[in-house]
């Protein structure tokens, strides 16, 4: 059976069901661990994914890693070198001061689709 996938108000990618609880669980992390506002956290994961067309292959590698992952990678610029990104493990990440955190989405961005306080 084909899987439904569907644009939500809140994300701007198609996700199906799980995939929907994977992006919320992402922007969990972020409001958890970097105290921005959760409009702000859907904003980051709306501006890097709102294009991509995430097929079920590619859901399927995304979801072998946690929704740190690639939290951190929507958080954080990677290394000049481009050589790696945080992964979400302290062990693994070290002093996570030493990162670059990218700038928010400007507020104009059609990206930003919850009102803040939300």
């Amino acid at each position: 059976m084909p899987r439904v996938t569907v644009r939500t108000a809140e994300f701007l990618v198609r996700l199906d069901d799980g995939m929907l609880g994977y992006f919320r669980e992402m922007a969990d992390v972020l409001v958890e661990r970097f105290g921005i506002s959760r409009a702000e956290a859907v904003a980051r994961i709306n501006a890097r994914y709102a294009d991509i067309e995430i097929e079920p292959a590619e859901q399927e590698l995304m979801t072998h890693e946690l929704p740190e992952y690639w939290a951190f990678g929507v958080y954080f610029l990677p290394h000049a070198d481009a050589s790696r990104l945080p992964y979400g493990d302290e062990d693994l990440d070290g002093d996570l001061s030493k990162w670059e955190v990218r700038p928010a989405p400007p507020r104009e961005w059609p990206v930003w689709t919850l009102e803040e306080g939300t």
